[in-house]
């Protein structure tokens, strides 16, 4: 048990254990005695449960505490243009599956897209 007045820090893998043996537990009373026994409230392991569902493992380890680093005016420009790169290449995914179409529906009905210029 921990000192009285000490806040018991949990790594992930014990909290996926204590998720785990909860989730074990089929008969009505069962999870009382394992959350005296980990000295936790039920309202925790409800948040771990949610949280493993929602995002799975990798939740549990939880972050850093305090604030986020600020980001100067170059990373903010980066983010931004990795943001406009990767909407760009979704267009062009798009755009490609358009063609692939045309030339498929083309063939279909025997017309040919061939300009005068691509011969």
């Amino acid at each position: 048990m921990p000192k009285p007045g000490k806040r018991r820090e949990f790594s992930a893998a014990e909290e996926l254990r204590i998720v785990r043996e909860a989730a074990a537990c089929t008969q009505r009373g069962d999870i009382e005695p394992l959350l005296r026994h980990e000295g936790i409230y039920s309202a925790i392991l409800t948040a771990w449960r949610k949280q493993l569902a929602l995002h799975g493992s990798e939740a549990l380890a939880g972050r850093e505490p305090g604030r986020k680093p600020e980001q100067d005016a170059k990373d903010r420009r980066i983010a931004e243009l990795e943001k406009r790169s990767a909407r760009l290449e979704e267009k062009l995914a798009l755009a490609e599956k358009l063609i692939d179409l045309q030339e498929q529906a083309s063939a279909i009905l025997g017309i040919n897209l061939t300009t005068d210029g691509e011969r």
